[in-house]
C-alpha cells in the first residue's frame, strides 16, 4: 500500500510539473514501458546522458533524417559516447503514425534504428510530460536526469536533405558540451516537423 501511495504521489507531482521545463530534473520513478513491454525508469538511466527523439516513420521531417543516414549516425554517436538514446512514437491509435509495440519493434528494425530504447507511446504520457509537439522533437539530460536541451534537431526546417550538411546539428552540440560538463550554449530551439498525434 505505502509503494502504491508513493507511485500516486509520483505520477500526480508529475502530471503537475508537466509539461516539463528546461532545467526540470526529470523524476528517476517516472515510468514508460518499452515495446518489448518492459517497464522502465528514468532512474536506471541515471549517470549517463540521455537523448529522447520523437518520431513517426511517415512525416517527411523525420523521413530526412532516417533516409540519408543522419539520424541513425547521431544515434551510434551518442551511444558509443556512452549516452542512453530513447526514441518514442507518441502517435494515437487510429492516428497517422500510430505503431503497436510489434510493429514499432519492426520498423525499428526496418530502419535500422540503433537506439538503446524504443518507446511506442500511445497514450501519449510521455509525450505530453515532455511538451513533445512534432516529428522530430528532441530532448536531452545530463547525467543528473536535468532537461539541459530541448527543439529541434538542427537549423534547417526543410524536407531536403542536401540542408543536413549546412545546419548546425543542435543535438550533437549540445551533447558533446553535456560530456563536457559544460553548460550547453544553445539551450532551447524551436521545433520543426509534423506534428505529434496524439
Amino acid at each position: 500500500m505505502a509503494f502504491t501511495a508513493a507511485m500516486l504521489g509520483a505520477a500526480m507531482a508529475n502530471a503537475a510539473d508537466a509539461p516539463y521545463k528546461l532545467g526540470t530534473t526529470i523524476p528517476a520513478s517516472q515510468t514508460f514501458s518499452d515495446a518489448a513491454g518492459k517497464v522502465r525508469t528514468f532512474g536506471e538511466f541515471r549517470g549517463n546522458p540521455v537523448v529522447l527523439e520523437w518520431t513517426n516513420p511517415g512525416c517527411p521531417f523525420v523521413k530526412k533524417h532516417y533516409d540519408s543516414g543522419n539520424m541513425t549516425k547521431l544515434q551510434a554517436d551518442a551511444i558509443a559516447g556512452g549516452a542512453t538514446w530513447i526514441t518514442v512514437n507518441s502517435g494515437a491509435p487510429g492516428k497517422q503514425g500510430y505503431l503497436d509495440p510489434k510493429t514499432a519493434e519492426t520498423e525499428a528494425k526496418k530502419l535500422g534504428y540503433k537506439s538503446s530504447v524504443v518507446v511506442p507511446d500511445a497514450e501519449g504520457k510521455l509525450g505530453q510530460a515532455f511538451g513533445a509537439e512534432t516529428t522530430p522533437h528532441m530532448y536531452i539530460l545530463d547525467k543528473d536526469g536535468k532537461l539541459v536541451y530541448m527543439g529541434a534537431i538542427d537549423s534547417i526546417p526543410s524536407f531536403d536533405k542536401a540542408d543536413i550538411a549546412k545546419a548546425d546539428n543542435y543535438v550533437s552540440k549540445a551533447l558533446t558540451e553535456v560530456k563536457a560538463g559544460k553548460a550547453v550554449t544553445t539551450a532551447q530551439t524551436k521545433a520543426y516537423g509534423c506534428s505529434v498525434k496524439y
